[in-house]
């Protein structure tokens, strides 16, 4: 496969999962440009890899991580979400999912990067410690952190709203 057919038929699925982590559309295109670019200078070892795919997600995880590290004294506040009367249960579904996302956006890099991995890309274990270079051990115990803290964020959220009757 050449470097044109795969950015072809990869860029899409990359830019969704780089706008996963990162929670910005535009960051996220950024971050895909910069690794497609690096990619596309080192794809004739790239390409030799059992897995090429596997090594540019990785990479754009990588990418991602040293973004992160770079911009991580800054502080991400957690949008308020309220709640429409009268909302189909389409819009409610859309919301809570929305809602969702906003407190993943909220976890440690490494964290959210799994939740992504497993959950969105539908990745196991062992694919996702290739991809971040780490043991089975140590993607079980970020998600497990990273599912505790999401649970005890969202009931964090939902206390403050019952008691603001849905004013939160």
């Amino acid at each position: 496969m050449t470097f044109e057919e795969y950015a072809f038929a990869r860029t899409s699925a990359l830019v969704r999962l780089a706008r996963l982590l990162t929670g910005d559309e535009h960051r996220a295109e950024d971050l895909v440009q910069d690794v497609l670019a690096r990619a596309y200078a080192r794809w004739a070892r790239i390409s030799r890899t059992d897995r090429p795919d596997a090594y540019v997600r990785r990479m754009l995880v990588n990418a991602h991580h040293s973004w992160w590290r770079r911009h991580s004294s800054q502080e991400i506040s957690v949008a308020d979400v309220h709640d429409r009367p009268g909302a189909t249960d389409e819009a409610a579904g859309v919301a809570e999912r929305d809602a969702l996302w906003r407190l993943v956006r909220t976890l440690p890099a490494r964290q959210r990067t799994v939740i992504v991995l497993r959950y969105y890309e539908d990745l196991d274990d062992a694919s996702i410690a290739e991809i971040m270079d780490c043991s089975t051990g140590t993607v079980r115990t970020h998600a497990k952190r990273a599912l505790t803290a999401l649970r005890e964020r969202q009931e964090a959220t939902a206390s403050a709203s019952a008691r603001t009757g849905g004013e939160f």
